[in-house]
Parts: structure tokens; C-alpha cells; sequence
């Protein structure tokens, strides 16, 4: 039986991750602080090794990688308020959770290191078309900067020690058991409760919105078929602007809630940006999979599956 780790396990992206491994029968450990709660559903907790500590911990990584396959490095201070009230705290995660994954899977002779990277490194790149992989990157947050270090770093690694690794650039991921730090689930509430649905700025800004069964296809996929030192986007390639988003989802909810335009909040400038959505076809050409699930469809799901 196949082995891994997976640090940040109990999030919303790894706790999906969790499930899909776990049901293909993997033998899963998972590493995780436990900051933002357990999102792992309990059938699926009861078949794998926990263990509540931080990336930051050298021993622990060390520990926890040996005899393991693959390790899926998910850990990360997630939420743009939170990381921007915590910037030092974010850089730190990032940058020596990262060293620990890599000196552990050189250690413990662990096939691939798969890292949940963000189109946020785009930053305000190549805002008139979807982004590519071969781009020039311009991260402009502690979150993004970190991001693209860690991606160099996978790269110093395989070329220098030979460490085999994939960065997946994921694209505003979405889907049930994601907290309302995130655009659609508070969008959701707010529908739900008949409350205003409150769009930062014009609402103009657009977005590419991939859902999480997609995303961890993609993974997945990933991890069997790519081999050396690789970026993908996993994107769905459709761009939806914020407003389009909330007047969709009041649709689907039968909502009588009034969609609002307000000022975003200043620390929220450097993440906003006005257009971005990816290309997946550097990732098609790989696996033979791009995410393909409509953003109707997939809210849809969400509706019926966690409010419902």
C-alpha cells in the first residue's frame, strides 16, 4: 500500500485531497495545527494517522515523511485578512515549512514533493489574457512572494539534489466545506439569510473559478503521470466577474437578498486584482485532463449537498 503525508490536511483543499486518497486506498498520514478546524469527515478521519503539529516542526516532518511515497504540502495561512494582519507569520509557514518538506523527502528518499502553490503569483500579470505557466510572475503579497520562493526552491532542489516535485498554481478553488473567508460560501450565507450580498468595489473584477473536485483530479493526476520539476495552472479557463458571481448565486438560491457595492478594505489593496483566469493547457498536454465543471453546476452542488 502506497504511503503519504499531507500537511494541511484538515483544510478545505487537503481535506478533499484526504478523502480521494483514502478512498484509493493509500495509506494517508496528515500533519496539521488544527488553526482553522478539522474539515476532514469523520468516516474518512477514522482511516488515517493524524497527528495535530506544525510544518514548522523539523522532527516532526522528519518523522512523519519516513517509508511515505509522496508527500502533498497544503499547509499554509489561508484568507486575505488573516494573511495580511499576519504577514511574518504567513513567510514563515511558507518558507521554513518548506525547507523541512524538502530536507525530510531528500532524508527519507520520498519520490515527489506536490506543492499547493496560487495564481496569486501572477499578481497583475497579463491581465488582458489568461495566464500561462511561462509568463512573467509578479507577486505582490508575503503570501504570493512566499509562494514563488517555495516554487524556486523545489527547483534549487531537484537540480541540485534531485528531488522530484510538481508546484500546482491553483485558481480561486471552491466547494463544500470551505469557510467564509472565501467569496462563495459568504456569498452563500448571505443569500441564504437574506442578507445584502456585499461586492467589494464595482463587482467588475473577474475571477476563474475551478471546483474542488477538479482540482484534486487534477492533482491526483499529477502525481501519477509528471515526473522532474514541474508548474501547472489548474484552472477551469472561464472568467466570471464578482457581480456576475453573487447575481448567479441568487439565482440558484431563489435569494431576495439586494446585491451591495462597498469600498473593499485598504489592506485588501494588493490582492485585488481586476482580471485574472488561467490556462490548463500546459496541464491538458500532461494528463489529459483539464478542470471542466461549469460554475452552475458546481454551486449547485454545493447548494444541494451542504445547505440543503
Amino acid at each position: 500500500m502506497s504511503k503519504v503525508l499531507v500537511t494541511g490536511g484538515a483544510g478545505f483543499i487537503g481535506s478533499h485531497l484526504v478523502k480521494h486518497l483514502v478512498n484509493n486506498g493509500k495509506e494517508v498520514i496528515v500533519l496539521d495545527n488544527l488553526l482553522r478546524g478539522n474539515k476532514i469527515e469523520k468516516p474518512v478521519f477514522e482511516k488515517i494517522t493524524f497527528v495535530k503539529d506544525d510544518v514548522r516542526n523539523y522532527e516532526v516532518v522528519k518523522n512523519l515523511s519516513q517509508h511515505c511515497d509522496y508527500i502533498y504540502h497544503f499547509a499554509a495561512v489561508l484568507g486575505v485578512d488573516v494573511v495580511a494582519d499576519n504577514p511574518v507569520e504567513t513567510m514563515d509557514t511558507e518558507v521554513i515549512g518548506m525547507k523541512n518538506v524538502v530536507d525530510a523527502a531528500l532524508l527519507n528518499n520520498v519520490k515527489k514533493v506536490i506543492y499547493a502553490s496560487t495564481s496569486g503569483i501572477y499578481g497583475h500579470s497579463a491581465i488582458e489574457r489568461s495566464v500561462t505557466e511561462n509568463i512573467q510572475v509578479d507577486p505582490r503579497t508575503s503570501y504570493a512572494m512566499a509562494k514563488r520562493y517555495n516554487e524556486i526552491y523545489l527547483k534549487a532542489a531537484h537540480e541540485e539534489k534531485g528531488l522530484n516535485s510538481i508546484s500546482v498554481r491553483f485558481f480561486n478553488v471552491y466547494g463544500s466545506a470551505q469557510d467564509n473567508r472565501m467569496v462563495v460560501p459568504r456569498f452563500f450565507e448571505q443569500c441564504l439569510a437574506g442578507e445584502p450580498i456585499t461586492v467589494f468595489g464595482n463587482g467588475n473584477q473577474t475571477r476563474d473559478f475551478t471546483f474542488i473536485d477538479d482540482t484534486i483530479k487534477a492533482c491526483l493526476l499529477l502525481t501519477e503521470k509528471v515526473s522532474g520539476c514541474e508548474i501547472f495552472n489548474v484552472a477551469n479557463e472561464n472568467e466570471f466577474s464578482i457581480y456576475e458571481l453573487a447575481k448567479l448565486m441568487k439565482e440558484i438560491t431563489g435569494s431576495k437578498s439586494e446585491i451591495t457595492l462597498i469600498d473593499a478594505p485598504k489592506k485588501r489593496y494588493d490582492y485585488e486584482v481586476e482580471r485574472r483566469f488561467g490556462s490548463s493547457q500546459k496541464l491538458f498536454d500532461a494528463v489529459g485532463f483539464k478542470p471542466n465543471t461549469d460554475l452552475r453546476v458546481g454551486l449547485t452542488h454545493i447548494l444541494n449537498t451542504c445547505y440543503k
